[in-house]
């Protein structure tokens, strides 16, 4: 299992100080690895026996252990998109190769079904139900996965806004926002700067922030009211992409039935408008 992955599956069950270990871990990989596990706890301040404790809850049977993985799995690690491709390459062989991914598709939402906890979810509907502005940030690969979402969003309910920093100015778009307003932000590896410091200037005008994201470590966490930890094997955005879709479409799905009376009006309200010039029926068959 890769290292990030181990941490994520983990983290909920480790003390406060481990937490902090573990954080400590991803962000200085280097230093991890070609120092003690002492010079490690004194530099974060906390006990050696902590850090081995850390490691032991990751079943590392010692510091050495823990340092060897991170040479193999963390400083050496290729590019995301190589890391694609190359997982393709290994199917290329096997016989409905098409089959094979779509089913690798299927695994990946089961385990981001395991990760993520029902409160959470339930919790993020009320929220989004409730709220009176909601905000839907994502730029670069996630962009595409923002767009389909504030498009759902936008059928079930009014006053959703895609969040667009290159066409608006996005000062005064966090301006308007308030405790009232939910935003919603898609990160993951690589993380954009400009998404962490949006998100960060949202969280200080009191928006309550829902990130999505491949890992509870990502750097959107810290602002993050509610957190949704996508499977992302080897860091890939393009594998993510099944699990992300499918999480999105659960939140869209969740709003529909949660005011079935808003959610009939709106549908009424859209129906209502002449839209003859937009569409083109189907041909019947003969």
């Amino acid at each position: 299992m890769e290292f990030k992955e181990l941490i994520h599956e983990h983290y909920n069950q480790l003390s406060v100080s481990q937490k902090k270990v573990a954080l400590y871990v991803m962000d200085h990989p280097k230093i991890v690895a070609m120092s003690p596990a002492q010079v490690v706890g004194e530099t974060m301040g906390v006990s050696e026996t902590t850090v081995i404790r850390f490691c032991h809850s990751l079943g590392f049977s010692g510091y050495a252990k823990l340092q060897k993985a991170i040479r193999e799995q963390l400083l050496f690690h290729e590019s995301s998109l190589t890391t694609y491709q190359q997982a393709k390459v290994e199917l290329e062989q096997a016989p409905h190769f098409f089959e094979q991914v779509m089913t690798q598709d299927l695994e990946k939402i089961m385990e981001t079904m395991k990760q993520i906890n029902e409160a959470d979810y339930e919790a993020a509907i009320q929220q989004l139900a409730k709220a009176e502005t909601i905000y839907v940030l994502g730029l670069r690969s996630s962009h595409i996965a923002a767009n389909w979402l504030s498009y759902a969003i936008g059928l079930v309910r009014d006053d959703v806004q895609l969040i667009r920093p290159e066409t608006e100015d996005v000062i005064q778009t966090l301006r308007q926002m308030n405790r009232n307003s939910v935003v919603i932000v898609i990160s993951f590896h690589r993380y954009l700067k400009q998404t962490i410091q949006i998100t960060q200037l949202a969280h200080e005008q009191e928006a309550f922030i829902i990130g999505i994201t491949d890992s509870l470590l990502a750097p959107i966490s810290q602002y993050s009211h509610l957190l949704f930890p996508i499977h992302s094997p080897n860091q890939s955005t393009l594998d993510a992409t099944a699990s992300l879709f499918s999480f999105m479409n659960a939140i869209v799905a969740g709003l529909s039935v949660n005011d079935k009376d808003r959610f009939e009006e709106r549908q009424n309200q859209y129906r209502a408008i002449a839209s003859d010039f937009l569409f083109v029926e189907g041909v019947d068959e003969q």
